[in-house]
């Protein structure tokens, strides 16, 4: 899979180039996007009202290495599939009604998250700048708890939302932006020493 740097334009474009592959790629990719972020969710460690998990990792770097279209299709099609009752949201949940509870406002926020990051990405914040990939997958994180927050404010409260949907999951936010840039890193090291 090519691999993209700047373009002729100048403007930097996402890791993967999954834009200009046949549809059957992209369905591809899509599949194997959204079972990332399954498996993302299985990963959890139990908080009341919303669990930790690295969700909000893989959802930026599926961001970033998807772009912001494909990725937000990728997102939201993995939620569609937790909407419907596959098991694929944190710790294997599924069901309409976490869309409607303490945990909607986070859900609705991950593709908008992804397409931010991927937006991001398009234009440089990848793993050929560590320091901006990190800032952009921060970034996604934080607009994340942000949203979740707003959408929980409206369920326990605004400074119950901010003390129990907001302050846990700094530091989290932190270190999975701090390993989602390693990861893109990694990846665009990788892909720089493979044969075009």
């Amino acid at each position: 899979m090519p691999m993209s740097t700047a373009g002729a334009t100048g403007k930097q474009s996402v890791m993967i180039d999954l834009q200009n592959r046949p549809l059957a790629w992209k369905i591809g990719a899509v599949f194997v996007g959204t079972l990332f972020l399954a498996l993302s969710s299985y990963i959890e460690v139990p908080m009341v009202p919303v669990p930790v998990t690295l969700q909000t990792f893989a959802v930026a770097l599926v961001g970033a290495l998807y772009g912001w279209r494909l990725g937000g299709v990728t997102i939201t099609a993995w939620l569609v599939e937790g909407a419907l009752g596959l098991p694929v949201l944190a710790g294997g949940a599924a069901g309409i009604h976490h869309f409607l509870g303490p945990t909607g406002g986070y859900l609705f926020a991950f593709p908008i998250a992804g397409m931010v990051m991927g937006f991001l990405a398009e234009r440089g914040w990848n793993g050929q700048r560590v320091v901006l990939a990190f800032a952009g997958m921060l970034a996604s994180n934080i607009l994340c708890l942000v949203l979740g927050a707003a959408w929980l404010a409206a369920l326990v409260g605004a400074e119950q939302a901010i003390v129990l949907g907001v302050v846990p999951f700094l530091l989290g936010a932190v270190l999975k932006s701090a390993l989602g840039a390693a990861v893109l890193k990694l990846v665009s090291g990788r892909t720089a020493r493979l044969p075009e």
